[in-house]
């Protein structure tokens, strides 16, 4: 494959046209050129960054994060360090949402058996719910 259009790179891909114009307008991806027609020419690269944005994405990394490596990679440095940071950041998110998780569980599982063991009978018109 030398260059494709946006449609092929899209079916090449599984991606859509709209997401990958959406790409351009966002800085994360450039076609190489346009036909003379005016079609997007996308290059063999394209089908790499393609990759890694959707890596990125399934690490958890925002477009905003993933156009920053990208941007320390076209000015020709490795961006390694960079999503190192990025990682650390991410994981140290990821330990405090589960934290958090653990203890609205936790909370749920109280609320939860005390309500299993009430009798809804004994509910006064007062309150909506005593369990809550």
């Amino acid at each position: 494959m030398t260059t494709v259009r946006i449609g092929e790179l899209a079916a090449v891909t599984g991606t859509t046209t709209k997401t990958l114009r959406f790409y351009e307008d966002s800085g994360l991806l450039r076609p190489e050129g346009r036909t003379a027609t005016g079609y997007r020419q996308y290059g063999q690269d394209a089908i790499a960054r393609l990759d890694f944005i959707r890596r990125g994405r399934a690490a958890g990394l925002t477009l905003a994060q993933i156009r920053e490596v990208l941007d320390v990679r076209d000015q020709g440095r490795a961006p390694c360090r960079h999503v190192e940071d990025l990682l650390d950041t991410r994981l140290r998110a990821l330990d405090a949402q589960i934290a958090d998780l653990q203890e609205l569980r936790t909370t749920v599982a109280q609320l939860h058996d005390a309500a299993r063991g009430g009798d809804p009978d004994t509910c006064g018109a007062e309150q909506v719910c005593r369990y809550l």
